[in-house]
C-alpha cells in the first residue's frame, strides 16, 4: 500500500509535442517542465551482429551488479532504493559489462574497488512479458517499404540488410537499463553491450521481440554510441513534476532548476 502523505512528488511523461497533454497537466494541474530524455529504439533483425573480439563481455552476479550501480550510479537522478529488488525480478534478464581484454583479469573486475580503464555496463528488461504493442493504421507507404525491404532481405541475405520487423501485429521489446560507461573508449564497450542484447533478442525463443528500447538523458553522450533508428526513437521526452507537500517549495525550485546531470537511470518497472 502507498501512503500518499509519504510522497514528496509525482511525475508524469509525455511526448514534448503532445501540446494537448502538456496543456492539460501544466496549466490544469500545476505540473513544471524538469527533464527531456531521449528514448531510443532500435529493431531487431534476425542478422546478429559481429562483435570484436577484443572485447570481453560478461555477466554479473545480483549482488556484484547491485555493488557497481550503488558504487557509480547512487547519485544518478531517481536512482532507486530497492534497486537490488529490480536486479532479482524475474523480468530482469541479467546485467553485463564489456571491457577490452587485457586490461584487467575477470576475477578481479570490481574487487577492491579495481575497474579497467574503459568499461561499460547494462542490465535487460523484458517488458514484452507485461504488455504487447502493435502499429496501428500505417500510411500504406509504411506497409509497402517494410514489405519491399522484407522481399529484398528474403532473395539477397548476403546483404544483411537492416530490415524493419512486423510491427502490424503485437510484440513485445526488451528495455535495456541501467547504462552507465567510463573511460576514454567506454562508447565503444556501450555500442557492443547492444549489439549484445540485440543477439540475444534475436536469438531467443521468444520471437515476438522486435525492438530494444532504452532511454537516456537529452545531453548524455550515451547517444551516440547506442545504436538506433531515429525513424523510431524520440529525440525528445518530456518529463513533467509536481510537488506534493507544500513545505518542500524551495527544495522544489532548486531541483526543477538544477541542470540535468549526465546520467540518468530510468526504474523499468514504470516503463
Amino acid at each position: 500500500m502507498v501512503h500518499f502523505q509519504d510522497v514528496d512528488y509525482a511525475y508524469m511523461a509525455t511526448e514534448k509535442d503532445n501540446h494537448a497533454s502538456v496543456s492539460l497537466f501544466m496549466d490544469k494541474f500545476g505540473y513544471t517542465k524538469f527533464r527531456t530524455p531521449a528514448i531510443l529504439v532500435n529493431p531487431v533483425n534476425h542478422h546478429c551482429f559481429r562483435i570484436s573480439s577484443n572485447i570481453e563481455i560478461a555477466r554479473l552476479k545480483i549482488d556484484q551488479a547491485e555493488h557497481l550501480y550503488r558504487r557509480f550510479m547512487g547519485s544518478t537522478e531517481f536512482f532507486p532504493n530497492d534497486i537490488g529488488n529490480i536486479l532479482r525480478n524475474k523480468l530482469s534478464l541479467g546485467t553485463w559489462v564489456a571491457y577490452f581484454k587485457g586490461d584487467i583479469a575477470w576475477g578481479d573486475f570490481g574487487s577492491a574497488g579495481q575497474v579497467p580503464n574503459s568499461w561499460a555496463m547494462l542490465s535487460v528488461w523484458n517488458s514484452g512479458e507485461i504488455f504487447k504493442l502493435r502499429l496501428g493504421k500505417a500510411p500504406f507507404s509504411c506497409l509497402l517499404y517494410t514489405k519491399s525491404w522484407w522481399l529484398i532481405d528474403k532473395i539477397f541475405p548476403c546483404l544483411k540488410l537492416a530490415t524493419i520487423p512486423d510491427f502490424f501485429n503485437p510484440f513485445g521489446f526488451y528495455f535495456m537499463y541501467g547504462v552507465y560507461h567510463e573511460g576514454p573508449f567506454s562508447g565503444k564497450l556501450v555500442r557492443a553491450l547492444c549489439q549484445f542484447v540485440h543477439n540475444m533478442a534475436a536469438e531467443s525463443k521468444d520471437e515476438n521481440c522486435k525492438i530494444i528500447v532504452t532511454e537516456v538523458g537529452g545531453r548524455d553522450a550515451l547517444n551516440h554510441h547506442i545504436p538506433h533508428w531515429k525513424l523510431l526513437s524520440c529525440p525528445e521526452d518530456l518529463w513533467c513534476i509536481k510537488a506534493l507537500k507544500n513545505e518542500g517549495t524551495n527544495k522544489f525550485h532548486e531541483l526543477t532548476k538544477t541542470p540535468p546531470t549526465r546520467a540518468l537511470f530510468v526504474d523499468p518497472r514504470e516503463v
